[in-house]
């Protein structure tokens, strides 16, 4: 009995049928061998024919030599290309780095201000206190509080010396073009 099943399968694709044997491959480089064999077989018998194969062949070579340079210069070109672009992104991250740590620089030297600040506030309040000002113009001052022999009463009429002063209103009403002709003609005399 077969091990393979062929007949019909509902719901499902049908199978491919592989064969029982396979096929051996041709190696490029025998085939290759064997035109040029030919070739200079068929070529021995016409000398003109051999000196324009080799010219031909020479010029092909050529051509496969520019090509086999043009595209190591190609190649030459993108990796000097790919690292330029590494260059500059290392050179963007470093940029990156260096103005990250001088933020964080600038950031310590704000709160260090601001503890300073603190303390400078505090201690201004600490010397606005009435007895911190008394002390303070005591000994540093030599001042003393006044006794009942420093006072010193002066006797002043009761005449008030302030004179107030007259308000003038002006009163701006419309008027009209006759009217401040005439009051300007009045003010000249």
């Amino acid at each position: 009995m077969n091990s393979r099943n062929y007949g019909y399968q509902y719901d499902t694709n049908p199978r491919k049928i592989k064969p029982d044997y396979s096929r051996p491959k041709r190696n490029k480089t025998q085939t290759q061998k064997n035109t040029t064999k030919t070739t200079k077989n068929r070529n021995a018998k016409n000398p003109k024919k051999t000196k324009q194969a080799k010219q031909t062949k020479q010029s092909k070579q050529k051509e496969q030599k520019k090509l086999q340079t043009k595209a190591k210069f190609s190649v030459f070109i993108k990796c000097i290309l790919l690292f330029a672009i590494l260059f500059f992104v290392i050179f963007r991250n470093s940029q990156i780095s260096e103005s990250f740590a001088q933020i964080q620089s600038l950031k310590a030297t704000i709160t260090e201000i601001k503890k300073e600040n603190n303390q400078l506030e505090i201690n201004i309040q600490n010397s606005i206190n009435l007895s911190n000002i008394e002390q303070q113009a005591k000994d540093l001052l030599g001042m003393q509080k006044l006794n009942n022999k420093q006072i010193e009463y002066i006797s002043l009429p009761k005449k008030d010396y302030t004179e107030p002063k007259a308000e003038e209103v002006i009163i701006d009403d419309e008027k009209s073009l006759l009217d401040i002709i005439i009051e300007k003609i009045t003010n000249l005399f």
